[in-house]
């Protein structure tokens, strides 16, 4: 009997939902898991996942005091939250969940690493072992920094909102545990298989840090980077490939990459700062997904905020 494309694809290929969904996470039996921002900002506000918001804000408000304000609160369960969310889903994927660091740490080393260990810190609180974590970070010369310190510290990063080969490479040569270059944005922008020429690169020197294919538009993508160490999908995509029948081509393999004739990029931060400002679209797209994830988390701080009063509101009628 023919598998479908998803079936294919896993023999080859570690596949990560891309979600915040857990019905989804369980319907297609992904590896691992990750969420973003904005996946935790419209998960946050779907009916079914009311209980565990309120359950965070609840601990927040008892974590921050009795002084805090409504919007402190809010700020502090945000962090929370996300813990929760990667918390369900490690209780149905046999490995590892992506939770991302605050988007508007970007730019800030200590910040980031500080929020790092933070969330690793919550989630052994619940017995969950770093090994079943990924700190998303965004692929700034300072998220790679940081990530490299975090990765000294038996903390596993995946650098996220990655465009360009000067950002796999500072991230490669920092030692990160996984990259994950948006296919889908880089070919919005232009036609360039970038996420191709990362992982030959990265087999072609033996880098231990593993690519992961994210920010998929459509099937056909996905398609061209069977064979990369992981691919992380939308739902939707999800199932278009378990629905999809015939022979999938396998388009990427280390053994071929051994024997290309790619030329090695010696990477500091000057050089780095070079190439990202030569690349307008790493440029560019760097800058908008940082200012998008900012964005997601000011609406999902406002969500908390309004449900938080609304809770308050609830109790204090109950008491009277």
């Amino acid at each position: 009997m023919a598998k479908n494309f998803l079936d294919q694809l896993k023999t080859m290929t570690t596949v990560v939902a891309d979600t915040g969904d857990f019905e989804a996470v369980k319907q297609f039996k992904p590896q691992d898991s990750t969420t973003n921002p904005s996946l935790l900002t419209a998960a946050a506000q779907l009916p079914a996942y009311q209980p565990i918001v309120d359950a965070v804000l609840q601990d927040a408000r008892k974590e921050a005091g009795d002084k805090a304000s409504d919007k402190d609160i809010a700020n502090l369960a945000f962090k929370n939250l996300a813990v929760a969310f990667g918390k369900k889903i490690l209780a149905i994927v046999p490995g590892r969940v992506s939770t991302e660091v605050d988007a508007r740490l970007s730019y800030d080393t200590e910040g980031t690493i500080k929020m790092a260990r933070e969330i690793i810190a919550k989630y052994a609180e619940s017995g969950i072992g770093r090994e079943r974590v990924l700190i998303k970070i965004a692929s700034t010369w300072e998220g790679i920094k940081a990530a490299e310190k975090l990765e000294t510290e038996g903390i596993h990063c995946n650098l996220t909102l990655l465009f360009g080969i000067h950002q796999a490479v500072a991230c490669a040569e920092a030692k990160v545990t996984l990259v994950s270059p948006f296919v889908g944005r880089i070919l919005d922008w232009y036609k360039k298989d970038t996420g191709t020429k990362i992982y030959n690169y990265f087999k072609k020197y033996d880098y231990k840090t593993q690519v992961m294919g994210a920010s998929f538009r459509n099937i056909g993508e996905i398609e061209q980077l069977a064979g990369c160490d992981l691919l992380t999908i939308s739902p939707q995509l999800l199932e278009e490939l378990s629905e999809k029948q015939g022979e999938l081509e396998r388009k990427l393999d280390a053994s071929k990459a051994k024997t290309m004739d790619i030329a090695r990029i010696p990477m500091d931060k000057a050089t780095f700062e070079k190439m990202h400002a030569a690349d307008r679209m790493a440029h560019d797209k760097l800058k908008e997904g940082i200012e998008g994830f900012t964005k997601a988390l000011e609406t999902l701080e406002q969500v908390l905020q309004k449900r938080l009063a609304e809770l308050e509101q609830t109790q204090t009628a109950a008491a009277r």
